[in-house]
């Protein structure tokens, strides 16, 4: 006896979700909620906070331990060096050699400087141990002439005594015996410079650094 199935049901088809009720993830695979505007801006505001921080102390550390800028305010180096020139000091060179014969230095006022600069410019002549002189307005080093051929030409170049010096023992023509670690520093404006014919020869401790370059203005530019 053959049976009789009843006709399967024809499947039903899906109710709708209500909007509610729906995934906005499933709407587009993969894609992800865009982060509010408030958000991006206080990352964006933390960001340059920690970039700029980062900036600062870079410059904080290169001005404290590698260059440093400054102005000449005095014309005790012309024509070297004009009043308004910004030079670039290098506090590392010294770290990798000894003070030289001619370098120009920038270090703190000594002891017997009365002018009211907290730093100075001056070039080096005379080096430790070493005897200085003058004769005829010219420097000599142990008794023997020194070629100077920074100085300019003419009577600036004249090397003498400071007029009113009270402290005549570091005054030349001398001569100026000048102690270990020290350093006798003049202006290559040998007459209108207050030196170490003024205040004595300075201890290498209050060199700050060596003077490589001036940087301004554009028309002066040039290596020291």
């Amino acid at each position: 006896m053959t049976s009789i199935l009843p006709p399967s049901p024809e499947p039903s088809s899906p109710e709708p979700l209500n909007a509610a009720d729906a995934d906005p993830l499933d709407e587009v695979p993969g894609s992800l909620d865009a982060p509010r505007s408030g958000s991006r801006s206080y990352r964006a505001v933390i960001e340059w906070i920690l970039i700029l921080g980062v900036v600062l102390i870079c410059t904080l550390g290169l001005r404290t331990y590698v260059v440093q800028s400054y102005s000449i305010p005095s014309l005790s180096m012309y024509p070297t060096l004009q009043v308004g020139d910004r030079i670039i000091v290098s506090k590392v060179s010294y770290q990798l050699h000894s003070v030289h014969r001619g370098d120009i230095v920038v270090f703190a006022r000594p002891p017997l400087e009365h002018q009211d600069y907290t730093d100075l410019v001056k070039r080096v002549i005379g080096l430790p141990g070493e005897t200085i002189s003058s004769r005829n307005g010219q420097v000599y080093i142990n008794g023997k002439l020194l070629a100077e051929p920074w100085l300019p030409p003419g009577p600036s170049s004249y090397t003498g005594a400071l007029p009113g010096d009270p402290n005549e023992q570091f005054n030349l023509p001398g001569p100026v015996k000048i102690p270990s670690g020290e350093y006798y520093v003049m202006g290559d404006n040998r007459t209108d410079s207050e030196d170490s014919r003024f205040f004595g020869p300075i201890q290498k401790s209050l060199i700050v650094g060596r003077a490589v370059a001036v940087i301004w203005p554009v028309h002066n530019m040039k290596g020291l």
